[in-house]
């Protein structure tokens, strides 16, 4: 398998390679368009010296002449009418050249080697050793005509600057591939150390220590990656709790049933002992009931918006069907309820609304002291605000920022009859969020609780 260090060295190679060649393609156009014309002018002026010079003193010595001109950099091969040819200077690689082309130049005609022969083929042509990539010139020597093939002798001129070019492009050339090679392992070196930490969390281990010191995206990511390990981790610890929770509450009236059946059972009881049992009993297997609905109810909001089958509702309407279901509850405890009600539409879900409104009123109802007062208004501001306020036991501080946590019970050392499953406030506090609202609450130990619900009026 192809790891991420041979990918990322390997495209940085590919990328060096297409770049040189691109390079290449350019400086073969620009040298096409411009600068080729430019050279064969160039050496088409030297040429029309040398014969210059020549003609003007044509006493030298043919051979020591031309022997003179070629030991200053050039190249030269001069050809008779016998087609018979001598070679000045530095060799020819490759000799060959059209025996018509000589014919023309003897007749007078210029040969254009280095532009007409060359000017299809790439830059490195120009560097082309051969009497092809050369200027032709008709010259006389003592009344008898010849052909002049004149070249720079670039090994002479400019050997040196090739070779020096050659070691510095091929030297930095490796030295790139050398440098890519370590600093590819500085960047992937990050990405294994988050393969690493996700292996860990796969096998549950939550304590990862990244990097996130640096800057860059690399560090951005493990300050997101550390960010979701510990949101993970905490994830796993509230599965834990509440698959403890459940058990818990479960267990406990489970237990007290068992025990209570078995007693019966065993004919161990009085008939009023074997009465009152009957009834914790049923108590007991009611709970468990409201356990097992309210954790459906859970598992359905989790969901998030696709339970919500929002419809136009009475929102004043529902509250008074709530009281009127708990009348007995509160006509049996003497509270004084002051309502404040006005007609107020809404569009929500009607099922899940009703049951935030049961449980608060119903929460309210059982803190409350014997004679106690509970408060019910809906009022309108920026947006709907539901406001629900007893004057009961209340809700110590450091058990506020709690109450709407699954199975988090405030007052825990209160006797069972006030006790319940802990899920009731977790649960509106989740519906009304899905709502797009908000519940607040403020208390005071001793002196009551008010809880505000707010939610988007259109």
């Amino acid at each position: 398998m192809k790891t991420l260090y041979f990918r990322i060295v390997i495209t940085f190679v590919l990328i060096a390679m297409v770049s040189s060649v691109f390079a290449l393609l350019v400086s073969n156009l620009y040298y096409l368009g411009r600068s080729d014309g430019n050279n064969e002018q160039k050496v088409m002026n030297i040429a029309r010296e040398i014969r210059a010079l020549y003609e003007q003193t044509p006493e030298l010595d043919m051979n020591e002449y031309m022997s003179h001109i070629a030991n200053m950099g050039f190249q030269i091969y001069l050809v008779n009418d016998q087609l018979e040819g001598t070679f000045y200077g530095g060799p020819f690689k490759h000799k060959q050249i059209d025996p018509e082309s000589i014919r023309r130049v003897l007749e007078g005609e210029t040969y254009h080697g280095i532009w007409e022969e060359h000017r299809l083929r790439l830059v490195t042509s120009f560097f082309e050793n051969s009497i092809q990539n050369s200027i032709g010139l008709p010259l006389r020597v003592k009344g008898e005509a010849y052909a002049l093939f004149v070249r720079p002798n670039l090994e002479q001129q400019i050997g040196e600057v090739r070779r020096l070019l050659a070691v510095i492009l091929g030297y930095t050339f490796v030295c790139s591939l050398v440098l890519i090679v370590i600093f590819t392992r500085y960047i992937v070196k990050p990405v294994e150390k988050l393969t690493e930490a996700t292996n860990k969390i796969v096998g549950g281990d939550y304590n990862i220590a990244m990097d996130l010191s640096r800057q860059d995206e690399i560090g951005n990511l493990a300050r997101h990656f550390s960010t979701m390990a510990l949101s993970l981790k905490q994830l796993d610890d509230m599965r834990q709790e509440f698959v403890a929770n459940v058990s818990h509450e479960i267990q406990s009236p489970l237990t007290s049933i068992q025990g209570f059946t078995q007693a019966i059972l065993n004919k161990e009881v009085t008939s009023e002992e074997e009465e009152r049992y009957l009834h914790i009993i049923e108590s007991e297997s009611r709970r468990l009931s409201s356990l097992s609905k309210q954790l459906l109810t859970l598992a359905a909001l989790d969901k998030e918006a696709s339970v919500l089958k929002r419809t136009a509702i009475r929102l004043d309407e529902q509250i008074r069907q709530i009281l009127i279901l708990t009348e007995w509850q509160w006509t049996e405890k003497q509270l004084l309820l002051e309502i404040e009600l006005p007609e107020i539409v809404i569009s929500a879900d009607p099922q899940l609304l009703y049951q935030v409104w049961l449980n608060l009123i119903t929460n309210s109802i059982k803190f409350s002291r014997t004679g106690g007062t509970i408060q019910i208004e809906i009022s309108v501001e920026q947006d709907l605000v539901v406001t629900i306020r007893d004057t009961g036991i209340g809700i110590p501080d450091s058990e506020l920022p709690h109450i709407f946590e699954r199975f988090y019970k405030a007052d825990k050392a209160r006797n069972r009859t006030l006790s319940g499953s802990g899920l009731g406030l977790s649960i509106a506090y989740k519906i009304i969020k899905l709502h797009q609202g908000n519940i607040e609450v403020q208390s005071e130990w001793g002196k009551g609780t008010t809880f505000w619900v707010r939610l988007p009026y259109l």
